[in-house]
């Protein structure tokens, strides 16, 4: 009797553990939230349509109907009924600046500019604001954006701003004012003398400087004529654009040019639990210099304690910049550009800007391969996107590439050779649907609809086994449709699908336009495979951390024009409102 008195316990014991192991052991504990009578899209390897979800702590405990749901319902469950609303898996942004984004506008308001007059307009209120001496910088606008489709010219920008050095910056380019190159030594005579890219255009006739650099920017002498922000600042305005990335459903980021100093205020707001989205960072690496020293930069980076940082906050990678940019006539091409007035290209054999050399890509990638650390680039014309590519397969001939989950910044432009090769290598494009809808008006003008059969392949990526990863490179203000590069997932996802942009007719190459589906994959699943959080998040599975929003628009049944104007009800993260409208 002492003995079955002993063991009585034990039973207990044993039985309660294994009916905490059951699947519906959470039945007896009851969620901490159910959210029911709606459309819950889980964007599981079936994409599976639910009723209903419950959450218990910052998990996802199932999914199913709203039945069997409302039976996890305990005395403290909160209960959302979503009368027929969609949630989506938390959306994810494989590529954004936040921490100069965020600061853009610190000083004062930047107007919206779509033309050259424009442009003009706002320097001159500059330079009336402003004591004489001081520098004005307009940064990213690009020409392609502009309506005349080019750079303001040197005797434009003297006009606008006499006594004020100007720079008009796009990029790794820029048009400069008289007074601006003076004051940064740029004259007939000026050469390129540090072994970088580079070089700065001249008038044919007179071999005077035309105003125009060509991806030499790390010339120019500014200096900053705006208020100094304090870290404070910077904290304040950072949790600020977290907010609105919140409000349009985004619980994810990757900063895909990382500091040290933006790195350390993420652990800040982590360890102040003010963090609302998670960061997946690579981390910049400069390759200017020595190889050497650019491959012992790639290794400190392996050894920050970051890399092995948890789903809130984690250094992935490393990120450089292999060419130029669509954007300001620079990038890398495997033909030639042709001449161009908007680009302000007059050689016919000219291809576009090539940072760094093959033979000198290949340690670089080599060695963060051996770090494990994700290699990645910003990669945007053909030349450029296939000269990464050999590397990348050079590089997976002798060692473990694939787990890395290598990547291509923008590849823009491709071929359907690079499509093949990419899915064969296990390399993701960070790809922005953003810029097809800026500026496809100028890229068909300037190349032709037929060389922009493979630009932003998404649909031949995707039949091919590969697998793109939508984004925006937000770089500047804070607001997903004022932004420079606007950040908003839903214009994206409407842009993926039905291929159409702003001020042009028609559809860009309608054959690689994606289903309602693969692009809320794009913007999730396939952003979290990229960023090594597929374990954690990216679609509505048991076990799954809880990270949804719910919309008021049914992005699989509605007119495809309402998909981009989609509106976020609430923002979830771990389970926890961080947005509700």
């Amino acid at each position: 009797m002492k003995e079955a008195t002993c063991s009585f316990p034990r039973i207990l014991i044993m039985a309660v553990i294994l009916a905490l192991s059951r699947p519906d052991a959470m039945s007896a504990l009851g969620a901490d939230l159910i959210v029911h009578n709606g459309k819950i899209v889980t964007v599981d390897s079936d994409f599976s349509v639910r009723q209903a979800m419950a959450v218990r702590g910052n998990r996802i405990v199932r999914v199913g109907d709203d039945k069997n749901i409302l039976q996890l319902r305990g005395p403290d469950t909160e209960v959302l009924d979503l009368d027929g609303k969609m949630v989506l898996p938390g959306l994810i942004d494989s590529h954004v600046h936040p921490s100069a984004a965020c600061m853009t506008e610190f000083d004062h308001p930047i107007p919206q500019m779509d033309s050259i007059r424009g442009v003009l307009d706002y320097i001159e209120a500059r330079a009336a604001a402003l004591e004489d001496g001081e520098w004005i910088v307009v940064q990213q606008v690009f020409i392609t954006r502009l309506r005349e489709q080019r750079y303001p010219t040197r005797e434009e920008l003297d006009r606008a701003a006499p006594e004020n050095p100007t720079v008009f910056r796009t990029g790794p380019d820029a048009s400069l004012n008289s007074l601006a190159m003076k004051l940064s030594n740029i004259d007939r005579d000026f050469q390129v003398a540090d072994g970088g890219p580079g070089y700065i255009e001249k008038d044919p006739r007179t071999g005077e400087p035309t105003g125009i650099l060509r991806s030499c920017n790390r010339y120019i002498k500014s200096k900053s004529s705006g208020k100094k922000p304090t870290e404070r600042d910077r904290y304040r305005r950072l949790l600020k654009l977290f907010k609105d990335y919140n409000s349009v459903g985004m619980t994810g980021v990757c900063d895909g040019s990382s500091s040290g100093s933006g790195l350390k205020r993420y652990q800040k707001m982590l360890d102040n639990g003010d963090l609302t989205v998670r960061i997946s960072a690579q981390q910049h690496i400069d390759t200017i210099g020595p190889l050497e020293e650019v491959q012992e930069r790639i290794r400190n980076v392996a050894k920050n304690p970051l890399c092995k940082g948890g789903p809130m906050l984690r250094i992935i990678g490393v990120k450089t910049f292999l060419d130029g940019g669509m954007l300001t006539g620079s990038a890398y091409m495997r033909e030639p550009w042709g001449v161009s007035k908007i680009y302000a290209i007059d050689d016919p054999s000219y291809r576009g800007v090539l940072f760094i050399p093959k033979e000198r890509l290949l340690p670089m990638v080599r060695t963060a391969t051996e770090c494990e650390l994700q290699f990645t680039a910003h990669t945007v014309g053909d030349g450029a996107v296939h000269t990464l590519l050999e590397v990348y397969e050079e590089v997976g001939k002798t060692m473990p590439l694939r787990r890395t989950r290598p990547c291509i910044t923008h590849s823009n432009f491709m071929s359907r050779q690079a499509v093949d090769k990419a899915a064969k290598l296990g390399v993701t494009p960070l790809v922005q649907p953003a810029w097809l809808y800026l500026d496809t008006r100028t890229l068909v003008k300037h190349f032709g609809y037929e060389r922009l059969r493979y630009f932003q392949p998404l649909r031949s990526i995707l039949e091919a086994g590969g697998n793109a990863a939508g984004g925006s490179d937000h770089m500047q203000k804070i607001g997903s449709l004022r932004s420079i590069n606007p950040y908003n997932p839903f214009l994206s996802m409407w842009v993926a699908i039905t291929r159409r942009a702003k001020w042009y007719e028609g559809q860009l190459h309608p054959e690689e336009a994606l289903t309602r589906e693969r692009a809320i994959r794009l913007y999730t699943i396939n952003c979290a495979r990229a960023l090594f959080q597929d374990q954690y998040v990216g679609s509505l599975e048991e076990g799954k951390l809880a990270d949804f929003v719910v919309i008021d628009t049914d992005l699989l049944t509605c007119p495809a024009s309402a998909i981009k104007n989609t509106q976020v009800l609430r923002t979830y993260l771990d389970g926890r409102v961080v947005f509700k409208r």
